[in-house]
């Protein structure tokens, strides 16, 4: 059973059911039964045209639950419509189902949300990890925005931003989180920078492939994490690199800064650091500076005491991190690397031990575990 595949063709599935004339919440619950239906058939017969299949199938039972429906839906129409199973076009509109799920009357917040479970493929659960709020809650709000693009059909006056913000979150979950989107992501901003000439487009871009590159390297073969300044730069993607390093520079040039280009840039200086030890630390502190003025975003401000002490020293770093709140996610784990490089490594150790409890998942908490380890086993007896 190939569930990579199901999973890729899910969001087109969506997106075909929904050009046809599904509201967004039925088109969801039809693909998947269809895509429960593939479970039990696939590996006995598994059909030439999956997404042909698919998209038979999950229309067939949205055209099921439209008739049971009728008299509260009024879809008799839509119903003599069905159309003869065929192979299915190979137009992708998942990028298009994004522009949907980024509707104006949606707020910002929700639309990421919807995109996230309808298209992106996360748990509600997943979602409400990355926005720090309690499942139900997240759960609340998605079905509220399900609610209001109930009927919308597809139109192309979505705010741009918004659909930048979700690919930008969905590349993240798929960079640390248990389902691989970076491809998909990548491959959908392409897709929008060949359609919309803006700069903060190709700063996502840009900063995508950045990260990406350096992929092969965060883990060590037991999948543990290995920290940026522990990476084999022999294993980054050098071409990659140079890919969102040309795209950066072109979205510069055009004087129209967002935080994306700022984030491609901190991205660029590191991977231009041919060691560690090289890293122009200056100059990130600088660029921290320019995304906290366009973003003021707590969690830039956490990021940039990272680099302040890189660049001017542990005590300034502190000094930073001392101005932001101490209940930001890995603001422990940060005064712990701090800490550390300060030489105070009792306080470093209680400190990665407290910042492994708050971790998000299990990758980072089983690094944080073994940092203070690492100390504990350095102090004196």
């Amino acid at each position: 059973m190939n569930e990579a595949l199901l999973r890729s063709l899910t969001p087109q599935v969506l997106a075909v059911l929904v050009r046809r004339g599904a509201d967004i919440a039925a088109a969801e619950d039809a693909v998947q039964d269809a895509l429960v239906e593939a479970v039990r058939v696939w590996p006995d017969d598994e059909p030439r045209d999956p997404k042909g299949w698919l998209v038979t199938v999950a229309w067939r039972r949205f055209l099921d639950a439209t008739r049971a429906d009728t008299a509260r839906r009024r879809r008799e129409d839509l119903v003599e419509e069905e159309p003869a199973a065929a192979p299915a076009t190979a137009v992708d509109d998942t990028l298009q189902l994004y522009f949907l799920c980024a509707h104006p009357s949606l707020t910002p917040s929700s639309a990421v949300a919807l995109t996230l479970r309808a298209v992106g493929g996360l748990t509600t659960r997943q979602i409400a990890r990355a926005y720090l709020v309690p499942e139900a809650t997240m759960a609340q709000r998605i079905s509220r925005a399900k609610r209001t693009v109930s009927g919308v059909r597809f139109d192309r006056n979505a705010d741009v931003a918004t659909v930048l913000r979700v690919l930008y979150l969905v590349f993240n979950e798929g960079y640390s989180g248990d389902v691989d989107l970076v491809a998909e992501a990548i491959r959908l901003t392409r897709q929008l920078a060949a359609q919309v000439d803006h700069p903060e487009v190709a700063g996502l871009l840009a900063l995508m492939l950045l990260h990406h590159a350096r992929r092969a390297a965060r883990t060590a073969p037991d999948r543990s994490l290995v920290p940026l300044a522990e990476q084999d730069r022999d294993r980054w993607d050098t071409r990659a690199i140079a890919e969102g390093v040309a795209i950066l520079q072109a979205a510069l040039a055009r004087d129209r800064l967002g935080e994306f280009q700022a984030q491609a840039a901190i991205a660029a200086l590191h991977a231009d650091a041919p060691t560690a030890e090289e890293t122009d630390w200056t100059q990130i502190v600088e660029w921290y500076d320019e995304l906290a003025r366009l973003t003021d975003s707590p969690v830039v401000r956490l990021n940039r005491a990272v680099a302040v002490g890189e660049a001017d020293g542990p005590r300034a770093g502190l000094a930073a991190l001392a101005a932001l709140d101490d209940s930001l996610p890995r603001h422990t784990a940060v005064a712990a690397y701090l800490h550390e490089r300060d030489g105070d490594l009792v306080r470093a150790a209680r400190l990665y031990a407290e910042a492994a409890h708050k971790a998000p998942d299990l990758a980072e908490r089983d690094h944080l575990t073994r940092q203070a380890a690492r100390l504990n086993t350095r102090r004196p007896r």
